[in-house]
């Protein structure tokens, strides 16, 4: 015998509560002759009757109970299924692991973080801090928070904005400043500068400093930018710093409108192979929502214009 069609077992269900074939044929949204038909070519195909007919209406047989009883669990299953499809049962579940740096980690994502833990309570983050580029194929990381104009070719994903940089010094030394009124750029680099190091090189900002300011007026060089930053509120010397990052610190003020020569883009990057992954999913368009309203802190406009 060839096995049994859903369908089928739906039909005996319906007629079994209904203890009729207009009844059924309603609740399945067919005619009776319809029902008439299929009843009775399951029964010639199974080879026993499932139901008998009396004047009160179609009553199950020993084999017909069986199989209306399975169609019961069967439907009882569906209906748990569905659910938890439109409740809560199946939503992303598990670890993900998202590679960033300290800087964009202390004053841009954490806020993100908190609150896609808000609203995702059963996915747990691995945070990886490290200015290298890791291997989101070998599931180094799910996902890269990156502030890049050149993300790998091997890696998808969508531009948030641009992460502004100016260069910063003292309140305390640039009082002009603080009412708005810039120094002259030129007479600048006869100032004490910090740096990021060498190793850090490629980024714009550090290139500038390497190239406009004499070696003999770069006090210190640092390979990080929080590091950097520090240096700058220590005032061991004036520097480039990232507009969200400096901003926030009371003691220093812009000595510059925001260099377009020194911004890079700030990604949200993932493997193509993850992309569909229902946690990857929900990291990467909350992450865009969030960060797409601290949008004026992260390209510096949150200042008021000059």
């Amino acid at each position: 015998m060839n096995r049994i069609p859903w369908d089928d077992f739906r039909l005996v269900k319906a007629i079994a509560e209904t203890k009729s074939l207009n009844g059924a044929a309603e609740i399945l949204g067919i005619n009776h002759s319809t029902v008439f038909r299929r009843l009775s070519d399951l029964e010639k195909r199974i080879g026993t009757m499932l139901f008998e007919r009396h004047r009160s209406g179609y009553a199950l047989t020993p084999a017909g109970e069986e199989m209306a009883q399975l169609a019961s669990r069967m439907d009882d299953d569906v209906e748990a299924f569905t659910r938890k499809l439109v409740g809560q049962s199946l939503i992303p579940t598990g670890e993900l692991r998202v590679t960033t740096n300290d800087t964009l980690l202390v004053y841009v994502l954490m806020p993100v973080f908190a609150a896609f833990r808000r609203t995702y309570p059963t996915i747990n983050l691995d945070i990886v801090l490290t200015n290298q580029p890791l291997n989101l194929s070998k599931r180094d990381a799910d996902i890269a928070i990156r502030a890049t104009d050149t993300p790998p070719e091997t890696l998808v994903g969508r531009r948030i904005c641009s992460l502004n940089w100016a260069i910063y010094g003292l309140r305390s030394e640039f009082p002009d400043a603080v009412e708005g009124r810039f120094p002259d750029l030129d007479g600048l680099t006869s100032r004490l500068w910090v740096s990021l190091g060498d190793q850090l090189g490629h980024i714009r900002a550090a290139r500038y400093v390497h190239e406009r300011v004499p070696e003999a007026q770069i006090a210190m060089k640092i390979n990080t930018v929080l590091g950097l930053t520090e240096a700058v509120e220590e005032g061991i010397g004036i520097g480039p710093l990232p507009c969200p990052i400096a901003d926030q610190r009371p003691k220093l003020v812009r000595l510059t409108d925001p260099n377009p020569d020194f911004s890079t883009g700030l990604w949200l990057l993932t493997h193509p192979d993850l992309k569909a992954s229902p946690r990857v999913r929900a990291f990467l368009d909350l992450a865009a929502s969030e960060l797409g309203k601290r949008k004026s802190l992260i390209e510096g406009t949150l200042l008021s214009p000059r």
